[in-house]
């Protein structure tokens, strides 16, 4: 018989008790046999031979969405009245929004040792620290979570977002250009190129400098950090330029290499926002 699909079809809704306290919605298909019988576990609607199932909503999440819309209607209350930009309110409207996607930022070498250092006491964890905050700050006024994290975190241990990137400068030397690596051995290696790829063509655009790839070094494709995330997390690190040779880049126009970091992890996430 020619399968149909189930959208197309006008089920008969039936209701019945799945587990103590909950119910589910059985939805049969018209060619359904009477006695067709449903074993599986309905977080949300799933497909069976004869039709799907739902469970319902219980009492608290119906009482828990009637709160939400009223408070979305005296919110709206207040905005033709004028009384939106109050604190209080703004932080009611953050926390009914979906939660937006996590990225974290190693600020490399911080709250460790001093990274690279140059002959007249530049530290390369200065650098790395104040380009990490700045880079977290254009990600929130994007609407993303951001958060600096130091070199040996303890939430690296299995961390959880929809980004990580260590952020290093690399050594007092008269070279100019900049790398970005992801981990040699990594369970998502497709996801992680992309964003490497992703981050190449926006830092490069924004900074003017140019790759150089034959300075990729082991320590940066076994970095600890994306060891230790969570298998799910995309990770790369990158070394912003020489701390020798694009020094005034470094340390005079940070917003440049913030700004080339930033356009690629939003142009990064966006895409993968557009990922069914």
């Amino acid at each position: 018989m020619k399968s149909t699909k189930p959208e197309e079809l006008t089920p008969q809704r039936i209701a019945g008790i799945y587990r103590p306290g909950r119910r589910v919605c059985l939805e049969l298909w018209p060619e359904s046999p009477p006695d067709a019988v449903l074993a599986t576990r309905p977080s949300e609607w799933t497909m069976f031979r004869h039709g799907r199932v739902k469970e319902a909503p219980s009492i608290l999440d119906r009482i828990a969405t009637a709160i939400k819309l009223l408070l979305l209607f005296s919110l709206g209350g207040l905005m033709l009245l004028g009384l939106a930009d109050s604190p209080s309110v703004a932080n009611l409207l953050a926390g009914l929004r979906p939660e937006s996607p996590l990225v974290g930022l190693i600020a490399g070498h911080w709250q460790n040792d001093s990274g690279a250092v140059c002959p007249d006491g530049l530290q390369e964890v200065e650098i790395n620290l104040a380009i990490a905050r700045k880079v977290a700050d254009l990600l929130r006024k994007q609407g993303y979570r951001a958060e600096v994290l130091p070199e040996y975190s303890p939430k690296l241990n299995g961390y959880r977002a929809a980004a990580l990137l260590s952020i290093h400068c690399d050594s007092c030397i008269e070279l100019s250009g900049f790398k970005i690596a992801r981990m040699t051995h990594s369970s998502k290696p497709e996801l992680e190129d992309q964003l490497v790829n992703i981050l190449y063509a926006s830092y490069a655009e924004a900074t003017g400098l140019k790759p150089h790839l034959n300075t990729i070094t082991e320590a940066m494709r076994e970095y600890h950090a994306l060891r230790r995330i969570a298998p799910e997390t995309p990770g790369a690190i990158i070394e912003c330029g020489f701390m020798g040779g694009d020094r005034y880049l470094l340390t005079e126009e940070q917003d440049r290499v913030a700004v080339g970091i930033v356009n690629g992890l939003v142009a990064f996430l966006r895409q993968q926002a557009q990922v069914p």
